[in-house]
Protein backbone atom coordinates (compact mmCIF):
# COMPACT_ATOMS: atom_id res chain seq x y z
CA UNK A 1 0.00 0.00 0.00
CA UNK A 2 1.04 3.11 -0.93
CA UNK A 3 1.73 5.64 2.16
CA UNK A 4 0.03 8.58 2.25
CA UNK A 5 0.76 12.18 1.46
CA UNK A 6 2.46 14.25 4.36
CA UNK A 7 2.38 17.78 2.52
CA UNK A 8 -0.51 19.91 0.96
CA UNK A 9 1.36 19.58 -2.24
CA UNK A 10 1.93 15.89 -2.62
CA UNK A 11 -1.83 15.74 -1.28
CA UNK A 12 -2.95 18.00 -4.03
CA UNK A 13 -0.92 16.43 -6.80
CA UNK A 14 -2.13 12.70 -5.88
CA UNK A 15 -5.66 13.81 -6.23
CA UNK A 16 -4.97 15.53 -9.44
CA UNK A 17 -3.16 12.00 -10.64
CA UNK A 18 -6.59 10.04 -9.49
CA UNK A 19 -8.94 12.81 -11.00
CA UNK A 20 -6.88 12.58 -14.48
CA UNK A 21 -7.13 8.71 -13.83
CA UNK A 22 -10.68 8.16 -13.16
CA UNK A 23 -13.27 9.11 -16.02
CA UNK A 24 -16.13 11.65 -15.03
CA UNK A 25 -19.06 9.97 -14.77
CA UNK A 26 -21.92 11.36 -16.90
CA UNK A 27 -25.44 12.12 -16.20
CA UNK A 28 -28.19 10.20 -18.72
CA UNK A 29 -28.49 13.23 -20.67
CA UNK A 30 -24.83 13.95 -20.82
CA UNK A 31 -24.86 10.01 -22.16
CA UNK A 32 -26.79 10.78 -24.92
CA UNK A 33 -25.93 13.95 -26.10
CA UNK A 34 -22.35 12.67 -26.35
CA UNK A 35 -23.82 8.95 -28.56
CA UNK A 36 -25.73 11.45 -30.53
CA UNK A 37 -22.51 13.52 -31.30
CA UNK A 38 -20.73 10.41 -31.77
CA UNK A 39 -23.11 9.26 -34.59
CA UNK A 40 -23.38 12.61 -36.38
CA UNK A 41 -19.46 12.61 -36.38
CA UNK A 42 -19.54 9.11 -37.90
CA UNK A 43 -22.31 10.10 -40.48
CA UNK A 44 -20.60 13.40 -41.73
CA UNK A 45 -17.74 11.40 -42.56
CA UNK A 46 -18.97 9.03 -44.03
CA UNK A 47 -19.09 9.01 -48.44
CA UNK A 48 -21.79 11.74 -49.30
CA UNK A 49 -23.14 9.84 -51.44
CA UNK A 50 -27.22 10.54 -52.91
CA UNK A 51 -28.64 9.17 -49.78
CA UNK A 52 -26.85 11.57 -47.45
CA UNK A 53 -26.95 14.60 -49.37
CA UNK A 54 -30.66 13.95 -49.72
CA UNK A 55 -30.59 13.91 -45.13
CA UNK A 56 -29.30 17.02 -44.97
CA UNK A 57 -32.45 19.19 -44.09
CA UNK A 58 -33.11 16.00 -41.47
CA UNK A 59 -28.49 16.58 -40.64
CA UNK A 60 -29.54 20.22 -40.37
CA UNK A 61 -32.64 19.91 -37.94
CA UNK A 62 -30.58 17.24 -35.84
CA UNK A 63 -27.35 19.45 -35.43
CA UNK A 64 -29.89 22.72 -34.42
CA UNK A 65 -31.55 20.38 -31.54
CA UNK A 66 -28.07 19.41 -30.03
CA UNK A 67 -27.42 20.51 -26.60
CA UNK A 68 -24.66 23.76 -26.63
CA UNK A 69 -21.70 22.80 -26.57
CA UNK A 70 -17.92 23.14 -28.65
CA UNK A 71 -18.27 20.03 -30.34
CA UNK A 72 -22.42 21.23 -31.63
CA UNK A 73 -20.59 24.63 -32.65
CA UNK A 74 -18.42 22.97 -34.85
CA UNK A 75 -21.09 20.43 -36.14
CA UNK A 76 -22.86 23.38 -37.05
CA UNK A 77 -20.38 25.17 -38.80
CA UNK A 78 -20.00 22.21 -41.07
CA UNK A 79 -23.43 21.55 -41.71
CA UNK A 80 -24.12 25.28 -42.61
CA UNK A 81 -21.24 24.38 -45.40
CA UNK A 82 -22.79 21.30 -46.37
CA UNK A 83 -26.11 21.62 -47.06
CA UNK A 84 -24.96 24.44 -49.53
CA UNK A 85 -23.01 22.55 -51.62
CA UNK A 86 -24.34 20.59 -54.45
CA UNK A 87 -24.09 16.85 -54.57
CA UNK A 88 -21.23 16.63 -57.77
CA UNK A 89 -18.93 19.63 -55.57
CA UNK A 90 -19.51 17.05 -52.33
CA UNK A 91 -17.86 14.05 -53.40
CA UNK A 92 -15.36 15.53 -55.51
CA UNK A 93 -13.90 17.74 -52.35
CA UNK A 94 -14.63 14.43 -50.39
CA UNK A 95 -12.82 12.28 -52.84
CA UNK A 96 -9.91 14.99 -52.90
CA UNK A 97 -9.75 15.52 -48.94
CA UNK A 98 -9.54 11.08 -47.59
CA UNK A 99 -9.08 9.19 -50.36
CA UNK A 100 -6.27 10.97 -52.56
CA UNK A 101 -4.06 12.62 -49.51
CA UNK A 102 -2.19 10.33 -46.82
CA UNK A 103 -1.69 13.13 -44.15
CA UNK A 104 -6.07 12.78 -44.13
CA UNK A 105 -6.91 9.17 -45.16
CA UNK A 106 -9.50 8.08 -42.30
CA UNK A 107 -8.03 4.99 -42.12
CA UNK A 108 -6.41 5.30 -38.35
CA UNK A 109 -4.12 2.35 -38.36
CA UNK A 110 -2.32 3.98 -41.05
CA UNK A 111 -0.91 6.72 -38.78
CA UNK A 112 0.25 4.07 -35.57
CA UNK A 113 2.01 1.67 -37.95
CA UNK A 114 2.02 2.87 -41.69
CA UNK A 115 2.84 -0.16 -44.51
CA UNK A 116 4.19 -2.50 -41.95
CA UNK A 117 3.10 -5.49 -41.00
CA UNK A 118 1.96 -4.67 -37.40
CA UNK A 119 -0.84 -2.46 -39.32
CA UNK A 120 -2.45 -6.19 -40.16
CA UNK A 121 -2.08 -6.93 -36.85
CA UNK A 122 -4.10 -4.13 -35.27
CA UNK A 123 -6.12 -4.15 -37.57
CA UNK A 124 -7.16 -8.18 -36.57
CA UNK A 125 -7.26 -6.82 -33.04
CA UNK A 126 -9.55 -3.79 -33.52
CA UNK A 127 -12.37 -6.83 -34.97
CA UNK A 128 -11.80 -8.80 -32.25
CA UNK A 129 -12.82 -6.22 -30.17
CA UNK A 130 -16.18 -5.55 -32.24
CA UNK A 131 -17.22 -9.35 -32.01
CA UNK A 132 -16.03 -9.25 -28.60
CA UNK A 133 -18.72 -6.57 -27.69
CA UNK A 134 -21.30 -8.77 -30.23
CA UNK A 135 -20.76 -5.78 -32.63
CA UNK A 136 -20.51 -6.63 -36.39
CA UNK A 137 -20.47 -4.54 -39.37
CA UNK A 138 -21.18 -5.14 -42.39
CA UNK A 139 -17.56 -5.78 -43.69
CA UNK A 140 -18.15 -3.10 -46.40
CA UNK A 141 -14.89 -1.17 -44.75
CA UNK A 142 -12.06 -2.08 -43.00
CA UNK A 143 -12.09 -2.14 -39.08
CA UNK A 144 -9.88 0.94 -38.72
CA UNK A 145 -12.14 3.45 -40.91
CA UNK A 146 -12.97 6.27 -39.22
CA UNK A 147 -17.14 6.20 -39.43
CA UNK A 148 -16.37 2.70 -38.36
CA UNK A 149 -14.43 3.24 -35.21
CA UNK A 150 -16.63 6.22 -34.36
CA UNK A 151 -20.29 4.42 -34.35
CA UNK A 152 -18.85 1.50 -31.91
CA UNK A 153 -17.83 4.56 -29.57
CA UNK A 154 -21.87 5.38 -29.95
CA UNK A 155 -22.81 1.37 -29.52
CA UNK A 156 -20.14 0.17 -26.76
CA UNK A 157 -19.66 3.71 -24.90
CA UNK A 158 -17.49 6.22 -23.09
CA UNK A 159 -14.72 2.94 -21.36
CA UNK A 160 -13.96 0.27 -24.20
CA UNK A 161 -16.00 1.99 -26.51
CA UNK A 162 -14.03 4.92 -26.94
CA UNK A 163 -10.38 3.28 -26.48
CA UNK A 164 -9.87 3.04 -29.95
CA UNK A 165 -10.74 6.61 -30.42
CA UNK A 166 -7.94 7.58 -27.39
CA UNK A 167 -5.25 4.98 -28.71
CA UNK A 168 -5.64 6.66 -32.31
CA UNK A 169 -5.80 10.58 -31.11
CA UNK A 170 -2.28 11.23 -32.71
CA UNK A 171 -3.88 10.43 -35.80
CA UNK A 172 -6.77 12.22 -35.33
CA UNK A 173 -4.59 15.09 -34.59
CA UNK A 174 -2.87 14.85 -37.58
CA UNK A 175 -5.83 14.17 -39.59
CA UNK A 176 -7.03 17.50 -38.32
CA UNK A 177 -3.96 19.92 -38.92
CA UNK A 178 -3.82 18.51 -42.37
CA UNK A 179 -7.50 19.36 -43.14
CA UNK A 180 -7.12 22.81 -41.65
CA UNK A 181 -3.70 23.19 -43.48
CA UNK A 182 -6.55 22.40 -46.40
CA UNK A 183 -9.15 24.81 -45.05
CA UNK A 184 -11.51 22.01 -45.60
CA UNK A 185 -14.45 22.24 -43.73
CA UNK A 186 -14.52 18.69 -42.60
CA UNK A 187 -11.98 20.32 -40.12
CA UNK A 188 -15.03 21.50 -37.71
CA UNK A 189 -15.91 17.79 -37.58
CA UNK A 190 -12.67 16.21 -36.57
CA UNK A 191 -12.87 19.24 -34.09
CA UNK A 192 -15.95 18.26 -32.61
CA UNK A 193 -14.78 14.96 -32.10
CA UNK A 194 -11.52 16.07 -30.45
CA UNK A 195 -13.29 18.07 -28.09
CA UNK A 196 -14.70 14.69 -26.79
CA UNK A 197 -11.54 13.25 -26.01
CA UNK A 198 -8.67 13.93 -23.29
CA UNK A 199 -6.43 16.74 -24.07
CA UNK A 200 -3.46 16.10 -25.66
CA UNK A 201 -0.27 15.78 -23.79
CA UNK A 202 3.18 17.59 -25.02
CA UNK A 203 4.05 13.95 -26.04
CA UNK A 204 0.74 13.67 -28.52
CA UNK A 205 1.70 16.72 -29.71
CA UNK A 206 5.57 15.96 -30.29
CA UNK A 207 4.71 12.70 -31.94
CA UNK A 208 2.18 14.68 -34.50
CA UNK A 209 4.74 17.08 -35.13
CA UNK A 210 7.03 14.05 -36.09
CA UNK A 211 4.59 12.25 -38.31
CA UNK A 212 3.45 15.28 -40.30
CA UNK A 213 8.11 15.87 -40.62
CA UNK A 214 8.56 11.96 -41.42
CA UNK A 215 5.18 10.21 -42.08
CA UNK A 216 4.08 6.94 -41.02
CA UNK A 217 6.48 3.24 -40.94
CA UNK A 218 6.82 2.27 -44.24
CA UNK A 219 7.06 -1.75 -45.04
CA UNK A 220 5.56 -1.66 -48.31
CA UNK A 221 3.87 -5.12 -47.65
CA UNK A 222 0.09 -4.59 -47.95
CA UNK A 223 -2.13 -6.18 -45.90
CA UNK A 224 -2.73 -10.03 -47.81
CA UNK A 225 -0.38 -11.78 -45.18
CA UNK A 226 -3.45 -11.12 -42.69
CA UNK A 227 -6.18 -12.19 -44.48
CA UNK A 228 -9.86 -10.94 -43.82
CA UNK A 229 -9.56 -10.39 -40.30
CA UNK A 230 -11.59 -13.69 -39.47
CA UNK A 231 -11.39 -16.31 -36.55
CA UNK A 232 -8.46 -18.27 -36.30
CA UNK A 233 -6.04 -15.99 -37.66
CA UNK A 234 -2.12 -15.44 -36.65
CA UNK A 235 -1.93 -12.84 -33.40
CA UNK A 236 0.96 -11.68 -32.04
CA UNK A 237 1.88 -12.66 -28.36
CA UNK A 238 0.26 -9.94 -25.82
CA UNK A 239 -2.64 -9.40 -28.24
CA UNK A 240 -6.13 -8.35 -27.08
CA UNK A 241 -7.72 -11.74 -26.56
CA UNK A 242 -11.39 -10.91 -26.51
CA UNK A 243 -14.06 -12.89 -23.86
CA UNK A 244 -16.54 -15.54 -25.54
CA UNK A 245 -18.38 -13.02 -28.04
CA UNK A 246 -22.24 -11.88 -26.99
CA UNK A 247 -24.71 -11.99 -29.73
CA UNK A 248 -23.99 -9.90 -32.13
CA UNK A 249 -25.84 -6.30 -32.79
CA UNK A 250 -26.65 -6.05 -36.45
CA UNK A 251 -25.72 -2.45 -37.94
CA UNK A 252 -27.18 -1.29 -41.08
CA UNK A 253 -25.26 -1.30 -44.20
CA UNK A 254 -22.62 1.97 -44.50
CA UNK A 255 -23.72 4.12 -47.55
CA UNK A 256 -20.32 3.66 -48.86
CA UNK A 257 -18.86 0.46 -50.51
CA UNK A 258 -15.44 1.58 -51.00
CA UNK A 259 -13.11 -0.40 -48.94
CA UNK A 260 -9.84 0.56 -50.16
CA UNK A 261 -7.22 1.95 -47.71
CA UNK A 262 -4.82 4.96 -47.92
CA UNK A 263 -3.59 5.37 -51.02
Amino acid sequence: MSPLPTTIPELVRTRIRAAVRRPARLTPEETEARVLLLRMCSLLLQYPDAELAAARPVLTATVEALPPSPAAEHLAGFVAWFVGQDPESLERHYVEMFDLRRKSSLYLTYYLHGDTRRRGMALLTLNQRYRAAGWETDGGELPDHLPVVLEFAALAGPGGGEAPLRQHRRGLELIHRALTDSDSPYRHVLAALLTLLPPPTEADRAAVDQLVAEGPPNEEVGLDPYGTYGEGEFAPPGAFVPPAPAEPTRVPPAPTSRTEGPR
